[in-house]
Parts: structure tokens; sequence; C-alpha cells
């Protein structure tokens, strides 16, 4: 069996290859690349190989990129540093992701799936599911009416939203507050999951927001954000585990 790893940085396609052939001593690595363009010239070619192993975002672009350009390709397992938070329930019948940096048994793991599943090409349908998680235009400013004046705040100003007595506030780092048109569910679709995270039912925070985290009874945690908040504010116990994965704990 043969294998292609497009990995832009030198050190994380090193580690994968190697554990590749701990794992997986019969896969032969056909090629290194590490950039879109080195993709695209080598697939036009070069015989495919029987998978891929593929890094989301490259320097010159996505790996997506390379799989446009082909008319057909081959399963691709995709390697990403975004952390499981952000691609939270992608899991597809042939097609897998691994988060870096790789760890051995995910990958003995994703190996032994493509090896029982001996997958076909992956549908175009998935891999556009996937396309869109990491191309998805997020929401990047807000703007507020206040009285007669509208007023826009960045979505790099904002350190939290906290819903109180029905209505949604938006809090500035400066520590302004101000009601938007938003429910929190809302909030989770337009807000960039790398940057905010639904931490209970009444608050959605920055990640530049928190700056101390501390265990609370019940699995749960307790945090401090900048600006201040009088509340307490309690990561619940069903988000606690996701919680230090989005911040990579």
């Amino acid at each position: 069996m043969t294998a292609v790893i497009v990995e832009d940085e030198n050190i994380a396609s090193r580690r994968l290859a190697n554990l590749i052939g701990e794992l997986a001593p019969d896969i032969k690595i056909l090629a290194q690349l590490t950039s879109v363009e080195s993709g695209l010239k080598w697939f036009k070619k070069e015989k495919q190989p029987d998978i891929v192993f593929l890094d989301i975002q490259l320097n010159d672009g996505y790996g997506f990129d390379i799989l446009d350009a082909l008319d057909e390709h081959p399963p691709v397992i995709f390697t990403t540093a975004f952390n499981e938070y952000a691609i939270r329930g992608f899991k597809y019948n042939g097609l897998d992701y691994l988060l870096k940096p790789i760890d051995k048994k995910d990958l003995e793991n994703a190996l032994s799936k493509f090896h029982k599943l001996k997958p076909v090409q992956n549908s175009t349908d998935k891999i556009d599911q996937l396309r869109s998680m990491f191309t998805k235009e997020y929401k990047r400013r807000f703007m507020i009416k206040i009285g007669n004046q509208f007023i826009t705040f960045k979505v790099a100003d904002i350190a939290y939203f906290k819903s109180n007595d029905g209505l949604i506030y938006l809090f500035t780092n400066t520590g302004k507050s101000y009601p938007v048109e938003y429910s929190l569910d809302q909030l989770e679709e337009i807000l960039n999951p790398i940057q905010f995270f639904r931490v209970n039912r009444k608050y959605v925070v920055s990640v530049n927001s928190v700056v101390e985290i501390h265990s609370y009874f019940n699995s749960r945690l307790l945090l401090k954000l900048q600006p201040k908040d009088e509340e307490q504010i309690i990561v619940s116990r069903e988000r606690a585990s996701n919680f230090k994965k989005w911040l990579d704990m």
C-alpha cells in the first residue's frame, strides 16, 4: 500500500511518517509534500496513492484545493490544528480527521478503520461539508443602535455575550455592555467557534476573555473573565470536557 502526506510543517510531517512506519509498516510513503502548489504538481504527474494524509490549512491555501483539481482522488484522512470543538461531530464513514499534534492511538484507529472498510473515493458531499466548516465566513462585526446612533463593534473587541432577563447583552473588552438582537443559539451559529464558546445557558465567551479557570464541584469549572462579571460563571459538567479541548488544555 502507498500513501502521500501533504503537510506544511516539516516536524509534523516527519512525525506522522514515523508513526505510520511504526503502526503500518506495509504502507510506503511515496511523497511528503508541503503546499497546494507542490501537491498539484505531484498528483498531475504521479500515480495516485492508496491513501492521502492531507492538512486542511496549508501556507498557500486549503488542502481542498488539491482535491478540487483532481477528477478522482483516493481516500483521504484529514489532519488539522483546529481543536476538536470546531469540528465536533464530524465523523463519516470512510472519511476521518486527525487532530494535531497527532496522537498515536488516534492514528492507529484511523488506519484500522481504513483497512477494515477498504474505503472507496470520498463522496463529494462529505468533502463539501468538511470544507464548509473551515472556509465558512463567520460574523466579523456587530452594529448596535443606541438612540438614533449606530455603533459598530469588531468581534475582536467583544469579551462575551450574556443572557439577562430575557435579553442578550454584548460586553466589550472595556466592560461596556449593549443589547443585541440575537439569541445565544443564533450567536453560536454566526460566531467563529475557534474564538467563542458557549459555557452554559447564559454565556458565550471569547477565548481572550478567560483569565482564570478553577475546578468546581460536580466536575464543573469556575471561570474568571476580563472584564469581570458580577455573577459566578460556571462551565456546566456537560460542556467542561469540550471547553478544555477548546482552550487546548
